[in-house]
This record gives structure tokens, sequence and C-alpha cells, in this order.
């Protein structure tokens, strides 16, 4: 984590957020989003996914887009690579992570990947031995993510002994980072709570936990502020809180970024995040979403009366 900070946001706007997207959001907006991301202190910035053109049109940039993010300084820039194709492609672009999902429910995965979990272990071990076997990509951090790991539309409650397996199957095949996500936003805080305190207790500080929320029955901050009770410390989000999994009819978005910043903030976690900055960036997803509804209380009614963020008063 980098230093002087509390808790790392992870902005994953511009690859969650966008997948879903068909309105193409233009190459020159989403460089520009990301860079005032990072200028604004994002500590993490996932710019894209690896996957083919014909199948996501969303992301027929991503090569010039990750090309743009690996020029600005003081971010992690990250990238999704749903299979071992994906992982080649963003191995030869650089990034600094690659980030790799796999749903704990195996309805899930083989509906959002077309694979049973088994065949997406196996995968995950093979993008592992190329990227030990690759010059220059020794140092890309691999991260698993759990997804469906607190619910599943297709087959409701998910067990926790079955996302400890899951967990421990990935660590075993060489992951860096786990991330346990609530997919389809059927968590609750106490469930939360308890979920995150089994796999913390279990692979940190070996291994950092990351959690990844969706808002859909107006719960995500509350699961936030559960995971990071239960010691958490890393969290993924989306500026005006863009995104939504296609397997959730009716789902909202992802958390809102500039939400989740404001939490921490307000709690005296340091994010090292520029709320007003954050919150300028949001005009660069109307221009190019118009007739998406963004979504984000901060941003509507402003700060409160008196209210200083824990990271400014860290820097007097």
């Amino acid at each position: 984590m980098r230093s002087g900070i509390d808790v790392e946001c992870r902005e994953v706007g511009l690859r969650d957020g966008l997948q879903i997207q068909e309105t193409f959001f233009t190459t020159v907006g989403k460089i520009k989003w990301l860079t005032l991301e990072v200028e604004a202190g994002m500590p993490e910035v996932e710019a894209c996914s690896f996957v083919p053109p014909k199948l996501l049109p969303q992301f027929a940039d991503a090569i010039e887009v990750v090309a743009a993010a690996l020029k600005t300084k003081g971010s992690i820039i990250s990238a999704l690579a749903p299979n071992l194709r994906g992982a080649k492609d963003a191995f030869a672009s650089g990034i600094h992570k690659l980030n790799y999902v796999t749903s704990v429910s195996e309805s899930h995965n083989m509906a959002n990947v077309r694979r049973t979990v088994d065949e997406s272990v196996e995968d995950f071990r093979k993008i592992v031995e190329l990227r030990n076997a690759t010059p220059g990509a020794e140092n890309i951090i691999l991260a698993a993510g759990l997804s469906t790991a607190l619910g599943c539309t297709i087959e409701g409650q998910v067990s926790e002994d079955a996302v400890m397996r899951l967990a421990a199957r990935f660590v075993e095949a060489g992951a860096d980072e786990l991330m346990v996500a609530d997919t389809v936003g059927y968590a609750n805080p106490q469930q939360v709570k308890g979920m995150f305190r089994k796999v913390i207790e279990e692979f940190e500080p070996a291994i950092p936990i990351g959690a990844h929320f969706h808002d859909t029955r107006g719960l995500g901050l509350a699961n936030a502020f559960a995971a990071l009770e239960a010691g958490c410390r890393r969290f993924d989000a989306s500026l005006a809180g863009l995104g939504g999994c296609p397997f959730a009819p009716n789902a909202t978005g992802n958390i809102v970024m500039d939400d989740l910043v404001f939490l921490m903030e307000g709690a005296g976690m340091k994010t090292g995040v520029d709320l007003d900055k954050l919150v300028a960036i949001r005009e660069i997803i109307a221009q190019n979403l118009p007739n998406e509804t963004l979504s984000g209380m901060y941003a509507k009614a402003g700060a409160p009366k008196g209210f200083t963020p824990a990271s400014s008063i860290a820097a007097e």
C-alpha cells in the first residue's frame, strides 16, 4: 500500500463501469478520466479489460489507453484479463497488475466466462507460469477475484466454506492478492463482517485482501464499512457508481467512488484522494455518456459544514 494512506481506493469505473455500456466512451475521454484520477491521488486505476474487440468493443482501444496510463506517475495501473490469451496481451502492454476473476458459484462462472471453476483455476495457474517465464513481467502483481462470494443470482446463498476453499486454491496457484466480491449486491453488513474476518485471519498479511461491493439494495457503503471494521483496507469503487453485473437483473452499479472516499475520510482514514478534484471528473463521464444516470450523494449535496478530510489533516 502507498505510504501515507490508511485505505487504498481502487477505481474500477474504466473497466467494470464501462463494460456494460453500449455507447463507446471515447479514447480521449478515457485517457483524460484516468489521468485526472491519478492527479487526484487515486492509488490504483483499473484501465480496461483485455478481451477480443468483437466481444466487448468498448475495450478495442485497450492498448492505447494502457500506454497513456503508464505515462502517469504514482498510481498502480491494472487491467482485467479473463483468460490466458488476455493475460498475454496484458503482460505485453506493461501493466503493473493483472486482475483475474472467477465466481465461487459454478453456475455464475459458467454464465460469465463459460468455464467451470476448476477450469478457471487451472487457467490462472497457466497465467502465473506465463508471468514467471516472461522477461520483464516477473514483477506484475496477479490478483484473483472471488466473484459471487456473498450471494449469487443463479444459485442463491454461497457458503463461507466454498469461498475459503476457492481462496486457498488461488493462493496455492500463485495469487499475490485476493479480492472478495459481492458481485450482485446480495450482502448485508453482518454477513460481510463475518466473511472478511475469516478471509483476513487466514491469508493476511502474506496475501492482501480487497473488497468489491455493488449497491443493488442500497447497502454498498454499509458493507464497505463493515469490511473496514473487519480489517479490510483495500476497496474497489466506480466514479459516479457506473457498472453492474449483466447477470444481476435490475442491479445498480458499483459503490460510488466519491461517496466511498467521503465515508473513509470522514471516518478518519486517509485515502490520499482529493475529493473536490475527484467530483470534478464526473463531468467527463457526463459528456461521454449523456444518457447515463450518474449516482452519488456527495456530488449532489456537497461537504457538510466543517468537514475536514483526514488526508487534509495529515498534510498540514
